[in-house]
């Protein structure tokens, strides 16, 4: 079991359970036995091909809950790729990486009363809306079909007729807004079909509105779900105040009442209330507020919302995020962010459309007096069809872009990176690594190197940035503890760190920070080894006391695709790609070359990145930004699109409207190609609506189709398009996935 758990990274029990009968073949359960005389069986293999394996367990159907425990125990092993449990029959089709061994291994320790499932899994889980919705359809299909053939005709009649009031009355609602709805257009189609006695036209009309509504409504609120889950807290270590220290600890083990420190920079993981401290809190997740709100002590803070400047310790009043996950799809739902343009012009065009169809249906009846045909063009209208089709185009983009580790907040931002003509990107995090390493520790007032690394990792720990992160790591692999040496710790954005440690001032950054702005002198007698650094490497420099004390040397390796995912970007449209950073101008032309980017700013500021990309923007370009860290959010904020890599700061992750998975930096390229062929879905249902709408319209005009007919076209057609901008933008993974 010790091999199964570091290859799958979980914890899992050894027991009894799946096998396979000897001779048995591997594409079929044949000769399986469900419980045998001595062994009983948990469950048997249905279908096996290398990399996938179907499981059929010995249940008849899985609950809900049941379900959603064994995918969260599946999903929680690295060599599983992915697995999908059916509930209805209870089966799991798994597909994975390695030795199909360690699969029936996992399988076999699987307990489901022993697997600690988060209670915001049970409750970010759509199986149970998806089954309601799944029956909604089916019984909905069922009853039309089976009162045709089971009820007689005045039966169906006063059926449709009392279904009928409603889509009346539901219209009519829409008369005191002063404006011509679309729910109007459907209920004067049904009236008409009812009081010309065409009920059978009624009735499938209505049918076809039922069906439309729930899928869209359906799909709304998966995909609304998908992005929730995407956008939910992921914080997993806190620090929480003990007496006079700060520990770090388990977010799951922090309970109400405690007291948990929170930094510039860290999102707040919990509800509180500020016990301690003042700081500007960054509430634009949860509130919409676009500047940051003072919080002192007394105030109330929330869960979700970002430490811009100061810091803060709370009381914790409410733990496990319970409330979070709904706050988040409430504003997803009612965020105008979730339109693109495009999207926001088609429905709006949808509305403004309906009095023309009532005026061409009028304008019908007066010059033909054939009630029949001013039926026939009432019963079509093009804003069923673009008010389904576009939200369910961008929706289903959104969701698609999760499956490739990209979550997007909202349809706007897909439009801005089609549009986009530049992009930015910072350098370390983003086109280097985002696990920069520590080569080599290099002392310049004589203490020893693990002495000055172990203080180092001290002041770090406490700011997300990828070298902090890079220094902290080298200290446990060289198995340093450091416990807290220091007083306050102060950060000094795009800069350093200060503090005093040991009662002596310390202080860790750049260049600038040390020696232009803190005004750090070099030891005499190390001149000549400061000249001499490698220039290979970047070099983080920490002193003690106004002198250099020493030089961390980083090294910031390029990522293996960001060569080619700059040139992929130049193909896709990008005309500029621009890299700016902090770091020195050996480092930033170094890169520059290496990635192909085709221009470079070095050593700048936050403020220097959010000012060359309102200067592009004014110039005309629509701008991407990728960054990382907290000196990128500026950037971020003021960009079209700003995209935040995954494993960097809470802060640009917040700000940001789009953020990438961080191992590959190609999934910017895939969130370019999924933009451009939004778009051009977007384009296409338009031309399709109004070409195919305005031929129905042509033909009940000439008396070619009578009014069924015109509903059975244009709401089957409706559905077809709506069904259509559900599939897949993107082909099957390959570079991209």
């Amino acid at each position: 079991m010790r091999d199964l758990r570091r290859n799958c990274g979980i914890r899992g029990r050894m027991i009894p359970g799946l096998c396979r009968e000897p001779g048995q073949s591997k594409r079929t359960g044949t000769g399986l036995r469900e419980i045998g005389a001595e062994l009983k069986m948990k469950a048997v293999i249905k279908h096996d091909i290398p990399g996938r394996m179907r499981v059929h367990f010995n249940r008849k159907r899985f609950s809900y809950r049941e379900a959603d425990t064994l995918q969260y125990y599946l999903q929680g092993f690295k060599c599983i790729e992915k697995a999908v449990v059916y509930e209805r029959t209870a089966d799991a089709v798994i597909r994975y990486a390695g030795d199909r061994g360690e699969i029936i291994r996992i399988i076999r320790g699987y307990a489901p009363d022993e697997t600690d499932v988060p209670v915001s899994y049970f409750e970010s889980s759509s199986r149970e809306m998806d089954a309601k919705y799944y029956e909604n359809i089916v019984s909905s299909a069922a009853w039309y079909c089976g009162k045709a053939l089971l009820l007689p005709a005045p039966a169906r009649t006063i059926l449709t007729c009392i279904k009928a009031a409603r889509y009346m009355w539901r219209g009519v609602k829409t008369i005191p807004g002063k404006k011509l709805k679309v729910e109007l257009l459907d209920a004067a189609a049904i009236t008409a079909s009812t009081l010309v006695g065409d009920y059978s036209t009624a009735s499938s009309v209505m049918f076809l509105l039922d069906i439309g509504d729930t899928l869209e409504e359906w799909t709304h609120k998966r995909t609304t779900a998908d992005l929730a889950r995407q956008m939910s807290l992921n914080v997993s270590r806190v620090w929480k105040v003990e007496g006079e220290e700060d520990v770090q600890t388990d977010a799951d083990l922090i309970e109400i009442g405690d007291r948990v420190r929170i930094r510039m920079g860290n999102i707040i993981p919990f509800d509180g209330v500020v016990e301690n401290g003042e700081a500007l809190v960054n509430q634009a997740s949860m509130t919409g507020e676009a500047i940051p709100v003072r919080k002192k002590e007394g105030a109330s803070v929330f869960a979700g919302t970002v430490v811009d400047e100061g810091e803060i310790t709370i009381r914790v009043t409410a733990v496990g995020g319970n409330g979070r996950y709904d706050k988040i799809v409430r504003m997803i739902e009612e965020s105008e962010k979730l339109k693109s343009g495009l999207e926001s012009k088609a429905e709006g065009l949808a509305d403004r459309l309906v009095p023309y169809t009532f005026a061409g249906s009028l304008l019908t009846w007066l010059l033909s007096r054939d009630v029949m045909k001013a039926v026939s063009v009432l019963m079509v209208d093009f804003s069923c069809a673009l008010k389904l089709a576009m939200p369910l185009s961008v929706l289903s983009a959104i969701r698609e872009a999760g499956n490739y580790g990209v979550t997007i907040k909202g349809g706007r931002y897909l439009e801005a990176v089609s549009e986009a003509g530049v992009i930015v990107f910072d350098k370390t995090g983003t086109l280097t690594k985002a696990q920069p390493a520590v080569r080599e520790v290099i002392s310049f007032n004589g203490e020893s190197c693990n002495e000055l690394l172990r203080e180092a990792a001290c002041l770090e720990e406490h700011f997300p940035h990828s070298i902090a992160n890079a220094v902290v790591q080298a200290a446990l692999d060289k198995g340093l503890a450091h416990d807290e040496l220091h007083t306050k710790v102060e950060y000094v954005v795009a800069h350093g760190i200060t503090s005093v440690t040991r009662g002596i001032r310390t202080l860790i950054g750049s260049y600038h920070f040390v020696f232009e702005d803190e005004g750090v002198i070099i030891p005499e007698d190390k001149k000549e080894l400061f000249d001499t650094l490698p220039a290979e490497y970047s070099h983080l420099y920490y002193a003690k006391d106004g002198k250099l004390a020493a030089v961390l040397l980083i090294e910031d390796p390029i990522r293996e695709d960001a060569a080619d995912a700059v040139a992929a970007l130049k193909e896709h449209g990008i005309t500029h790609v621009v890299m700016m950073t902090g770091d020195s101008e050996r480092t930033a032309k170094r890169i520059a070359n290496l990635v192909g980017v085709d221009e470079y700013y070095a050593e700048v500021l936050p403020e220097d990145k959010a000012g060359f990309v309102e200067d592009q923007k004014k110039a005309g370009f629509a701008v991407i930004m990728v960054g990382d860290g907290i000196n990128d959010s500026p950037a971020l904020s003021a960009a079209d699109a700003g995209v935040a890599i995954s494993d960097g700061s809470e802060i640009a992750r917040q700000i940001a409207d789009i953020t990438v998975a961080s191992e590959d930096l190609y999934r910017i390229v895939t969130l370019k190609e999924l933009s451009d062929l939004l778009m051009r879905r977007i384009r296409f249902n338009y031309r399709t609506i109004v070409g195919f709408n305005s031929g129905l319209i042509a033909l009940g005009l000439l008396g070619v189709l009578p009014p069924a007919t015109s509903a059975l076209l244009h709401n089957a057609s409706t559905i077809a398009l709506g069904l259509n901008s559900t599939t897949k933008l993107l082909p099957a993974p390959g570079r991209s996935g």
